[in-house]
């Protein structure tokens, strides 16, 4: 059995993805046979976050503890070293396909009460491939009788074919930063203009580190090309997403850092289980879909 358990395959034109049931995320996306995807092998489990969904919260929550309407919680450290809770609560579920067609695939999660989240979400996932690109909208209902706290976000890494991300022209659509403290918590919205995380102007991304959360955001798409211009990615998102990570990977296996370009829509700021900034409160039986994207090929 492959590490990301079982494997479905949707297709379109000369696109084709693969969905895993270890955490409903994509492990390939694929346009007339070049990877847009720095994704994993079957063989493999998905490392950094490559291609996951992050539920109820993206990123990071401070020592794991927040308190919501007057209940004090404890999340699991899964972030040991920097004493976080990061990224939800689904990376390593089974998921389920609800619908499988040709060109498209449903996973589906219930995610019920456990220590440090005692609510219950009902979890859809629907990946898409049509003339457009690729479409993950994603879908929480609270099952509960409470409200609950919910933010969403994924982690594709990028590619357009270059051997390191340095080669890589960006584009992000951002005024703003979050300073963060070595812990990765935000410390405040700074502005990038005149300084080397500014990439409101395509340039190639060279030897700058980032793990760097943008927002202030100008624009709904942020924009790869290759050196020459010859291979696009586009990654686009609804307005719900008004934080945008973008990760080069230094901290990955010597292997895989700096392979692809994680860029990462997020519905609320690191650590906003503790500040409140960008979190959702789910209402009982309330439903929230958010949605973004992916268009590559030659000069697009």
């Amino acid at each position: 059995m492959s590490p990301s358990g079982a494997q479905y395959r949707i297709a379109s034109g000369d696109q084709e993805a693969t969905v895993v049931e270890v955490g409903g995320g994509l492990r390939t996306y694929t346009v007339a046979g070049d990877p847009v995807l720095d994704g994993y092998e079957v063989d493999e489990m998905a490392s950094g976050g490559r291609g996951q969904v992050l539920v109820p919260w993206p990123n990071r929550v401070r020592d794991g503890r927040y308190r919501f309407r007057g209940a004090d919680l404890q999340l699991a450290l899964t972030e040991p070293g920097r004493h976080n809770a990061s990224h939800g609560l689904v990376r390593w579920a089974n998921w389920a396909p609800a619908v499988h067609q040709a060109d498209r695939v449903v996973m589906s999660l219930v995610l019920h009460p456990q220590p440090g989240y005692p609510f219950t979400l009902d979890l859809a996932v629907n990946y898409g491939l049509g003339p457009d690109g690729l479409s993950v909208a994603t879908t929480a209902t609270n099952l509960g009788d409470g409200p609950c706290p919910y933010g969403a976000g994924a982690h594709p890494y990028l590619t357009v074919g270059t051997a390191s991300v340095d080669d890589t022209v960006l584009r992000v659509p951002a005024a703003d930063r979050l300073a963060t403290d070595d812990r990765g918590i935000p410390a405040g919205a700074v502005p990038v203009e005149g300084t080397p995380f500014d990439f409101r102007v395509p340039r190639p991304v060279g030897e700058i580190v980032l793990d760097t959360a943008y927002t202030g955001l100008t624009g709904d798409r942020a924009e790869l090309a290759g050196p020459d211009g010859g291979r696009r990615v586009t990654l686009w998102w609804d307005p719900s997403y008004r934080w945008l990570m973008v990760f080069t990977g230094d901290t990955l296996d010597p292997a895989r850092r700096r392979k692809g370009l994680a860029v990462e829509p997020m519905t609320c700021a690191p650590n906003a289980f503790v500040t409140g900034d960008g979190l959702r409160v789910l209402q009982p039986q309330e439903s929230w879909t958010t949605t973004w994207g992916i268009a590559a090929g030659p000069g697009r």
